[in-house]
């Protein structure tokens, strides 16, 4: 019998296949005394499985490229982590074995992320892969991951670590579905840079049982358990206009009726610009540069470095609009050489330009480097901060730009709430607005971005959160100058409808969604948006918000 679940559709497309279940994790090892000559074997030992593994978690983020690098390498740094490996060869030293001392170990810190107030608890599925395949290693037995299969199917998991996500072969894993994480969680994002349909944060996922045909819709939420011919069918023909749709749009983003809405790409460094390219982007909206730091967490990299690997993006597009932001580091992305280690909650600490201007000399020679990277080019480069809180941030960064040399734009990321609510004296110090909308709303609703319980909250269609994307778009407007949108929130196309209706002026996604986005603005006149954008506003939930925007946009 047919039933429907609902839980967050993340990446869009529908997948209809049998039901997989992702390998156990590494069961607990026992916990046996072990005498103290063996104590420097088994710390050899410890010390060779976490090099094992390291040294695997960057081999795969190779082989993926984009942004599954920056991820992975983050997640090597997590395995190297020096204050983990010494509380391993200390608990090695008083009598555990090499596998007991790292499942404690991890365990520990475990606990000491949810003591800080769980900011970081979004990374426990990184951290608890990390464990398990030291540990494995250890014992011996099978790296816990994705199923063999000689057949297609749809993957379930309690959670996706991003070594999983990051190598999935799409021919063979024709959608995912997990109990955990949210739209902006790891595997959400990797999800999207695959093109593969997803929904996370579905309660009761792992009860599925295997072999089940189920069909997966990542654009709304919905899982159809054992689905009949006729909604299979249903289902098929949707997806099948959905790729007519997109194969027919094409050209710059614009309304029906002629109202210029750039598309541009989300990319975390080179390898992600033949996607964006190929889809169409009309420029980078968002480049993140972190890729470059992470490589070596005790140092930055050189100027030279640095030059290189921005020309190289800033080449891809030329006489188009290159947005890059600046090293935001902190939080979730800690650098050895730069963040302090002891911050009880590092979402609320020294992150983002609070970190550069702690450090000026790392933000003085990024900006040089951008500077010399784009000699010559005819780019129209914008160089923006994130985590800018107030007009003095706002100041300082911009004359940082000046001081560099820099001939570019200067702009500042929304993330708080306060930059929202007074956007419009921001823009008297920096010449454009970009909205992270993921962060942004993890600061209005106290909601971690990382974690599934708090998901609802999570949703780019809150009310309030639309109320402060129209306060930036507005104050923005207001000074002639623009303000586009860099989140995930830009990659929903009935969303991307009514942020333009908002006032927005460009749009930022992974460069698989740009298509769907293109398409799906170009049936609407910028009145619809308007309207719609109106409606949803009006609203009390996000479902609430979705629905009347739905409905404006479809002529109910």
């Amino acid at each position: 019998m047919e039933t429907t679940l609902r839980g967050v559709g993340v990446s869009h497309g529908v997948a209809i296949g049998q039901v997989r279940h992702m390998g156990t994790a590494v069961l607990e090892p026992p916990a046996k005394q072990i005498p103290a000559d063996d104590a420097p074997r088994e710390q050899g030992r410890a010390r060779q499985a976490v090099e094992a593994v390291s040294a695997d978690l960057i081999a795969r983020g190779n082989l993926a490229g984009g942004e599954a690098q920056a991820v992975l390498e983050a997640q090597a740094m997590m395995a190297q982590d020096p204050e983990l490996m010494a509380d391993v060869e200390r608990r090695i030293a008083v009598g555990s074995t090499a596998e007991r001392a790292v499942y404690d170990a991890f365990a520990a810190y475990r606990a000491l992320l949810a003591g800080a107030g769980e900011y970081l608890a979004g990374r426990v599925a990184d951290l608890d892969d990390v464990r398990n395949r030291i540990v494995a290693r250890l014992l011996g037995v099978p790296m816990p991951g994705v199923p063999d299969s000689d057949e297609p199917y749809v993957l379930i998991a309690r959670d996706l670590a991003p070594a999983d996500t990051a190598l999935l072969d799409p021919t063979l894993v024709l959608g995912f579905v997990t109990e955990e994480g949210g739209p902006t969680s790891h595997s959400a994002i990797l999800a999207r840079a695959l093109g593969v349909p997803a929904v996370v944060a579905l309660p009761g996922a792992g009860e599925l049982i295997e072999g089940t045909v189920i069909a997966v819709d990542g654009s709304t939420g919905e899982i159809f358990v054992a689905p009949n011919e006729e909604k299979r069918a249903s289902l098929t023909r949707a997806a099948e206009e959905r790729r007519a749709a997109l194969a027919a749009s094409s050209g710059p983003g614009a309304t029906s009726d002629g109202h210029k809405v750039p598309l541009l790409a989300n990319v975390g460094g080179p390898a992600d610009v033949p996607a964006a390219v190929e889809a169409g982007a009309e420029g980078v909206g968002l480049f993140r540069t972190e890729f470059l730091f992470l490589d070596d967490s005790t140092k930055a990299p050189s100027e030279e470095k640095q030059t290189e690997a921005y020309r190289q993006v800033l080449e891809a597009f030329p006489e188009g609009r290159v947005v890059v932001r600046v090293l935001d580091a902190g939080a979730d992305k800690p650098l050895d050489f730069l963040t302090p280690a002891d911050e009880p909650n590092p979402a609320l600490g020294v992150r983002g330009l609070r970190t550069l201007l702690d450090h000026p000399d790392i933000l003085r020679t990024q900006l040089t480097a951008l500077a010399k990277a784009a000699e010559g080019l005819p780019v129209y480069l914008e160089v923006m901060a994130p985590m800018v809180a107030d007009r003095l941030d706002a100041r300082a960064f911009a004359d940082a730009c000046r001081e560099a040399g820099l001939q570019a734009k200067f702009g500042a990321m929304v993330e708080i709430p306060s930059a929202a609510l007074r956007a419009r004296s921001l823009l008297q110090e920096v010449e454009f607005l970009s909205l992270g909308t993921n962060d942004l709303a993890q600061y209005t609703f106290a909601a971690d971005r990382q974690v599934g319980a708090v998901s609802r909250l999570q949703d780019p269609w809150q009310p309030a959160l639309l109320d402060l994307v129209a306060a930036s778009a507005e104050a923005a407007q207001a000074e002639g100058k623009s303000c586009g949108v860099c989140g995930e929130a830009a990659s929903d196309p009935l969303l991307a409808c009514v942020l333009t209706g908002l006032g927005v002026t460009s749009l930022s996604m992974g460069a698989p969604a740009i298509p769907y986005v293109r398409a799906t603005l170009a049936k609407h006149t910028l009145a619809q948006c308007e309207r719609a954008a109106a409606a949803a506003r009006a609203a009390d939930t996000a479902e609430d918000a979705r629905r009347a925007a739905q409905a404006v946009l479809s002529g109910e």
